[in-house]
């Protein structure tokens, strides 16, 4: 019996609005059953008022169509993904400049940004701002990436014994963010030349500081506890863990929980297509002359009045053809003139025949 086989990436995202007004996260995964890669970008937006929803939008879909459109190219050379990264931060960041500049009344938005590509079992990613990328292997948990904001200052005072933990935990300056895409200067960002290697049974987990609302130790313990589940029930179980704090304050939550199913070596290779490649099969569309003249084959030139003209669909045709009520209209009407005409010549004819016959 025929089996579908397994894919490489199990991979399930999750988002919660929590206590807040309205949603400034924003996630985007991209890991198609038959491919060797895959990506994710998330976005934490900020500025309240100031369209933080607008500016994790713009960071999202700038860094997402970027790794897409250079997919192929990653796969080829792993080494330029992270400058394929870095100009895809630079663009968002420069979209978010020119929205401002457009609209002044946004000025302050801006976006933390996490974003991976995964090749195989190899992780790249960039981050900036305190957006965690977390990694679980064999029982235990810790970030990868860097986190930009004064929480690691404040930790470190509590080990310097400068400050009381429980004081650390609530401390008012602790999710002050020291890096950020906001159309200015970005002042940091992580993003190792070398990829993080996973192996089977690794849980990543990329998400917005919403999940840390949840102790770093409950998350352990549900990646542990249900380990061998699958990414859609390990979201659920996290979702779960928020809801049940029931805090007031609880930020927006976005996340994405990804799973390696196996290690197998890539069977086929995406390989870039030639820009002077010309399709030996002949196109749906033809390209043809402005004056409907000769179609143009593939690889000539074509004139600079063509047009691409489409047959027209079978159903155009048959509408067409169908009569609507105003023709059904005439067409009764007609029918009652053939009707009464053809009456009018029986009642005549037995009339020319007397007269016919009395000559």
């Amino acid at each position: 019996m025929w089996r579908s086989p397994e894919p490489r990436f199990d991979v399930a995202s999750a988002i919660a609005q929590g206590g807040r007004d309205y949603q400034e996260d924003a996630i985007i995964t991209d890991f198609p059953f038959g491919a060797e890669s895959g990506v994710a970008v998330l976005a934490d937006g900020m500025g309240g008022h100031a369209a933080g929803d607008v500016a994790s939008k713009i960071v999202v879909t700038e860094v997402f169509s970027e790794l897409k459109f250079q997919s192929t190219e990653m796969m080829e050379d792993e080494r330029i993904i992270p400058d394929v990264m870095a100009r895809a931060a630079m663009v968002a960041n420069d979209v978010v400049r020119s929205h401002v500049m457009d609209n002044p009344d946004t000025r302050g938005m801006g976006a933390t940004m996490v974003a991976l590509v995964l090749i195989e079992n190899r992780l790249f990613w960039m981050s900036i701002g305190d957006s965690p990328l977390y990694h679980y292997r064999s029982g235990k948990l810790h970030q990868l990436n860097e986190d930009h904001s004064m929480a690691p200052q404040i930790d470190y005072m509590v080990q310097a014994g400068l400050l009381d933990a429980e004081a650390a935990r609530n401390h008012p300056d602790r999710n002050c963010l020291t890096s950020v895409i906001l159309g200015d200067r970005i002042a940091r960002s992580d993003c190792p030349g070398k990829p993080f290697e996973l192996k089977l049974g690794d849980i990543v987990v990329v998400s917005s500081d919403g999940l840390q609302y949840l102790e770093e130790e409950r998350i352990r313990k549900i990646l542990h506890k249900y380990r061998r589940r699958r990414s859609a029930e390990i979201a659920g179980y996290l979702l779960e863990a928020i809801e049940e704090l029931a805090d007031p304050d609880q930020d927006n939550v976005s996340f994405s929980v990804i799973k390696m199913n196996h290690m197998k070596a890539i069977q086929r290779p995406i390989t870039r297509k030639p820009a002077d490649y010309v399709e030996s099969m002949p196109a749906a569309t033809r390209l043809v002359t402005g004056d409907i003249g000769a179609a143009v084959e593939p690889g000539e030139a074509a004139p600079a009045e063509a047009a691409v003209v489409q047959a027209p669909p079978v159903f155009a045709s048959a509408q067409a053809e169908t009569p609507g009520p105003e023709d059904e209209a005439e067409e009764v009407a007609a029918t009652e003139e053939a009707v009464e005409e053809t009456s009018e010549v029986e009642e005549d004819a037995p009339a020319l025949k007397v007269a016919g016959g009395a000559s």
